[in-house]
């Protein structure tokens, strides 16, 4: 089922994910990422430490090519159990 969707495919589409300050937080959602969008550079990943410190926020710009990508990435993200918060 299409749905109507204001992207045009393909294009670089940035992430937001929120979670704990743990020493393997970002190559464990870079995993999460490349499994969606296998041409990620996990290199480019920018790190946003909380102000106390104890969240970190990652920003992830994939080359999105489908509405049904972004989805299963959504959901793989939200569904996470490091991962507070995805935008």
């Amino acid at each position: 089922m299409n749905r109507p969707t204001l992207l045009e495919f393909p294009c670089d589409f940035p992430l937001k994910i929120m979670g704990p300050t743990a020493a393997d937080f970002a190559q464990t959602i870079a995993a999460v990422v490349i499994r969606h969008a296998p041409d990620f550079d996990a290199a480019s990943m920018e790190m946003r430490p909380s102000k106390a410190g104890n969240y970190l926020s990652l920003t992830c710009t994939v080359r999105a090519v489908s509405q049904a990508q972004l989805d299963a990435l959504y959901r793989d993200l939200t569904s996470h159990p490091m991962v507070k918060v995805v935008l």
